[in-house]
């Protein structure tokens, strides 16, 4: 082998080596660490159970609109929910809200005033008791700080 192409290879293997090492960053950063927050801590709500953190901003729950903080009061009772669609599993195509298996997510309207459908707001619920607030159609979320 010459000394062009063992450097050649040298080079392309370097570079394969810097885009895994980014791919692992990115891909850890989207899920591998889906139960810590920004803090590298668990959130507790008032209740004293622990929910994951996720790393997103957060919300408080008192900072929701008062049809957020309706909604949260029927998931926390368990319905009976307005809407055929409230429950439905959300898949999280987006990718925004930390990585987890199929059916972990569960979505949820927050009606808006003046609108005719369901609107643009919801509320994203996950198995382990954290929620994610968004106003924009999953454009973004935050984290919702209950009892706050």
């Amino acid at each position: 082998m010459t000394k062009t192409w063992r450097t050649r290879l040298q080079l392309v293997g370097g570079l394969l080596l810097i885009l895994l090492a980014a791919w692992i960053v990115v891909a850890g950063g989207s899920g591998g660490d889906s139960g810590r927050d920004s803090g590298g801590e668990s959130s507790t709500t008032s209740s004293g159970s622990s929910t994951p953190g996720s790393g997103l901003d957060t919300i408080a729950e008192s900072a929701l609109p008062a049809e957020g903080r309706e909604t949260l009061a029927l998931i926390r009772s368990d319905g009976p929910f307005p809407y055929d669609r409230d429950g439905i599993t959300f898949q999280n195509r987006e990718g925004i809200l930390p990585s987890q298996q199929r059916g972990y997510y569960r979505e949820y309207t927050v009606p808006t005033p003046g609108e005719s459908d369901r609107g643009a707001r919801r509320i994203v619920g996950g198995d382990a008791g954290d929620r994610y607030y968004t106003d924009d159609h999953y454009d973004s979320f935050r984290q919702i700080r209950e009892g706050q």
